[in-house]
């Protein structure tokens, strides 16, 4: 068995979302949230796109073989919610390695928080760039990509054919610049005018010349369903995915 066709969902709009956007309109330092990262629900929003997902899940050419999920409770209800609700089956696999980035110290500080708590990180990451740096106590991209190195090692073999996968902003791109083989220069640049939208959908298939990327954060579904479409970037150091 291998795997020939991956189905990468970013989570729905999540209560993270909605705190660190408006803690970045209004200028705000901090992002008010008190529940930790892993424990973040989905927003109502978020909920209906997920729930939007269903109809795109059962209209699909050919089953699903096999889920992929991170840990995160906002991941975990966006696969829930497009399977109508139902609890995680054995073809259901979990796995911290497909967790969102860790931010470490700058976690929940917005772009204002960063400069007047930890001007020395600011400083950092623009001499080493967005890839290969790493906040005290948290990962950089480099960091993400030997995770999920290890676990496509493991499972991209071991798998059968159809895998949709729900996890997060930076796991699809850093899934993408391991997959299609990428540069850092490429994806960078790709990131730079690329966003994964929330509860969007893209899709890899694997052919005899390697991955192709066939669909990048489509959300006609969402429009399908009339559910909201939302865009809260991952990308930078002080959002929260």
């Amino acid at each position: 068995m291998a795997v020939t066709r991956l189905l990468l969902i970013r989570h729905g709009e999540s209560e993270g979302n909605v705190a660190a956007s408006a803690a970045e309109r209004t200028g705000a330092p901090v992002i008010e949230l008190d529940t930790r990262d892993a424990d973040v629900e989905l927003s109502p929003v978020g909920r209906e796109q997920a729930e939007a997902l269903r109809a795109w899940v059962d209209s699909l050419d050919a089953p699903v073989d096999e889920y992929w999920v991170s840990p995160y409770l906002r991941a975990r209800q966006t696969l829930s919610l497009a399977l109508g609700g139902q609890p995680a089956s054995p073809r259901t696999i979990v796995d911290e390695r497909l967790r969102d980035r860790e931010l470490g110290i700058l976690d929940l500080l917005t772009t204002r928080g960063v400069q007047e708590l930890h001007p020395e990180e600011a400083t950092r990451r623009r001499h080493l760039g967005k890839f290969f740096h790493r906040p005290p106590g948290g990962e950089s991209w480099a960091d993400v990509t030997l995770r999920l190195r290890s676990f496509f090692s493991e499972r991209l073999e071991a798998s059968p054919a159809t895998v949709l996968v729900v996890a997060h902003d930076a796991v699809i791109m850093l899934a993408l610049y391991v997959l299609l083989e990428m540069s850092e220069a490429e994806l960078l640049a790709f990131a730079s005018e690329h966003t994964v939208r929330n509860a969007s959908v893209t899709e890899l298939v694997h052919t005899d010349d390697g991955w192709k990327l066939m669909t990048f954060s489509s959300v006609e579904h969402l429009a399908a369903e009339g559910a909201d479409i939302t865009t809260h970037s991952g990308d930078d150091d002080v959002a929260h995915d």
